[in-house]
């Protein structure tokens, strides 16, 4: 039964759950074929050169020097709507592409998530119909989301061409079984992933960022190496470096390992990727293929383009990370920094750290030593399988290579 929602949004009730193990729960495992996840799963052997064969009609150019980073592109932009959409995690681009869609008929539905009746943290996978309700998805929202489990209620619907919106995880399984689903046309919208946890966990994350988080309607990691927190009763916004974040006092597991050994941060197989490391400041767009050029054009008039920047140097940070990484990876306690030395870094990283395309060159570098090292720690018998070329070649200027027996199956 559905929730009770107005007219052109709703969030069918889904069948089943996460299966155990590495999963993050997309939604395959709750479609009526049981077998789909062993086809679709990107934690079992993804196959990235094939399905960016087939999505971008081309697998993407490592000596070109940026897709050696982001994946296949046509075009990168910085950009922002204007004006920004209310109550947009940034400016509303994202959402804008998909109402987009809907008042040109591009697509007969987006399935999208929006916040849970009963807690605007957590997201709930929906069906939107009508492009005015697509304000109801703005914002983030932290917590596993099924969304590909709306794809069987869609169909039933009548749903023939739709849109996703989804992290890359979804979105891998989404190319998987692409093929099998029977729609005419599907548009893809994706967002850099930005390492989910439970909304349990989340809301304890909250409690030690705020005194009063029940205030919190908006928190945001930015690229100049701060949080940023908005409040709905009367409180001033404010900023918190990274350095000041009580990372210390997370539990061992607030990151999922599905999390630490993501292979795809920028996701690759989307149309088009809406993020913002890449931004400075503004978001960061990457125009993949003809259909993602063809949504951008909707909101074309509606956006304003900066040049993109590149600034500081990544190398120090990411080979830090590393070390620190390692010792996590091995159960040692991570090396602490002087009390008296934080405010001076804190200072110092969105002065002199990378910024603009070096920060999203960073991020991504880091992710790809964090997925090394954790699952060579917890998963070594998936090396082989799980870890793509690119990965291998993301993390290879700071020493890691595969070992015996790590090298990827199927791949030049």
């Amino acid at each position: 039964m559905d929730m009770p929602f107005l007219p052109g949004l709703s969030a069918p009730t889904l069948p089943g759950g996460p299966r155990p193990g590495l999963c993050t729960d997309c939604g395959v495992s709750r479609l009526g074929d049981g077998k789909a996840c062993g086809r679709a799963c990107q934690f079992i052997q993804p196959d990235y050169p094939a399905q960016e064969r087939r999505v971008h009609g081309r697998e993407a150019k490592p000596e070109r020097e940026e897709e050696a980073f982001f994946g296949p592109y046509r075009e990168m932009l910085r950009a922002r709507l204007e004006p920004a959409a209310e109550g947009a995690q940034w400016t509303g681009v994202t959402t804008g592409l998909a109402a987009a869609l809907l008042e040109a008929g591009e697509v007969d539905a987006v399935l999208a998530v929006a916040p849970d009746p009963e807690d605007r943290w957590k997201p709930m996978p929906v069906i939107v119909t009508e492009a005015a309700e697509m304000a109801r998805c703005r914002g983030m929202r932290m917590g596993y989301a099924p969304t590909l489990a709306l794809l069987e209620p869609a169909r039933a619907a009548g749903h023939r061409r739709i849109a996703v919106i989804g992290i890359p995880c979804q979105v891998y399984a989404l190319r998987a079984i692409e093929a099998e689903l029977g729609f005419e046309r599907i548009f893809v919208i994706g967002t850099p992933c930005s390492d989910n946890t439970t909304t349990g966990n989340f809301h304890g994350f909250l409690d030690l960022l705020d005194p009063k988080p029940a205030g919190v309607s908006y928190l945001e990691f930015r690229a100049d190496f701060r949080v940023e927190l908005r409040y709905d009763d009367g409180r001033a916004d404010r900023t918190i470096p990274f350095l000041k974040l009580p990372i210390s006092k997370l539990p061992a597991d607030f990151f999922p390992m599905t999390c630490k050994t993501c292979v795809d941060y920028t996701n690759r197989l989307a149309d088009i990727t809406v993020g913002y490391m890449g931004g400075d400041g503004d978001q960061w767009l990457l125009v993949r293929n003809a259909r993602g050029a063809a949504m951008l054009g909707l909101i074309a008039e509606r956006l304003a383009v900066a040049p993109l920047t590149s600034k500081g140097k990544r190398k120090g940070a990411v080979a830090g990370f590393l070390q620190n990484t390692a010792r996590a990876a091995g159960g040692l306690p991570l090396r602490s920094m002087p009390d008296w030395l934080r405010p001076v870094v804190a200072f110092l990283q969105p002065r002199i750290g990378p910024r603009g395309l070096e920060f999203a060159r960073a991020r991504v570098e880091m992710k790809a030593v964090e997925t090394v090292l954790h699952l060579r720690r917890a998963h070594p018998a998936r090396m082989k399988n799980m870890v793509p070329a690119h990965v291998w070649r993301l993390v290879a200027p700071y020493g890691l290579t595969p070992e015996p027996g790590e090298e990827p199956r199927g791949e030049p």
